[in-house]
């Protein structure tokens, strides 16, 4: 099965701050608003920010985002990325994952953000298995500062790359990702999982890291929408009064309670 990830949803407390740190930081723009939504992509929608100022805060037990993933088409963007964080935001990491080079921070809710290019696939380390061999290493951020070029927008292409959680069991996590929607391992450690449609090295992580265990009740992440060639097929994997019918597609809901909308291409 073929497939990516299309949207995410988050639940804020302050819509405008948000709205104007994804446009100004990150490089989105503002496709729709109003006073209780704004929408931001690039191209095509990739981030929907949803009113949320009477919900809680998340807890530190209750699983939900890591972050979100945004992948820029080119390394000069990546560089472009880096200016506007260190110019206007804080970076929290940097790190060279042998399939690509990564920046990390938070948004001002709190929510983990990623942004980050692709190596060329055919230098991807591949393990005799098939599956992809990832690491974490300290990323040349000079290097990255010398390809910047002052763009303040993310260009065409940008998408959504991955998205990552923090789930509260390895085992229930894969049985959902992998069984019922479809997406293949591309590597396993035993406190994640990276996950994938076909041969792409992750759309979906999961981690134990921060040992959360509580369904997410408060503010973060509302739901992620995935794209897949065979929705038909996912939906014969779930007991009918598990699906909840959507114009477009599906919605399930995964071992956490998180929200997972599938559509067709």
């Amino acid at each position: 099965m073929t497939g990516h990830v299309d949207r995410v949803a988050l639940r804020v407390a302050d819509l405008e701050r948000t709205t104007a740190f994804y446009e100004d930081v990150i490089g989105l723009e503002t496709l729709e608003r109003d006073a209780d939504r704004a929408v931001l992509g690039v191209d095509a929608p990739l981030l929907v920010l949803l009113a949320a100022p009477d919900r809680p805060p998340r807890e530190p037990a209750e699983t939900g985002l890591f972050h979100t993933a945004f992948r820029v088409p080119s390394r000069t963007a990546l560089g472009d990325a880096l200016a506007r964080i260190e110019d206007g935001w804080r970076l929290d990491g940097a790190s060279d994952h042998h399939v690509s080079e990564a920046l990390y921070l938070r948004d001002p809710e709190d929510n983990g953000v990623e942004v980050y290019h692709d190596r060329p696939r055919p230098d991807w380390p591949v393990a005799d298995d098939g599956t992809v061999e990832m690491d974490t290493l300290p990323l040349a951020l000079d290097s990255l500062r010398d390809a910047a070029v002052g763009s303040d927008r993310c260009p065409s292409g940008t998408d959504v790359g991955h998205v990552h959680l923090e789930v509260s069991s390895l085992s229930a996590a894969r049985s959902f990702y992998v069984d019922r929607l479809g997406l293949g391992v591309r590597q396993s450690t035993p406190s994640a999982l990276f996950l994938a449609f076909g041969a792409y090295h992750h759309h979906v992580g999961c981690n134990t890291w921060n040992g959360r265990s509580s369904p997410a009740e408060g503010r973060g992440l509302a739901w992620v929408e995935l794209v897949a060639d065979d929705p038909a097929a996912i939906r014969a994997r779930f007991d009918a009064e598990t699906v909840a019918e959507r114009s477009d597609g599906i919605e399930v809901c995964d071992p956490d309670g998180l929200a997972i909308r599938v559509r067709g291409a």
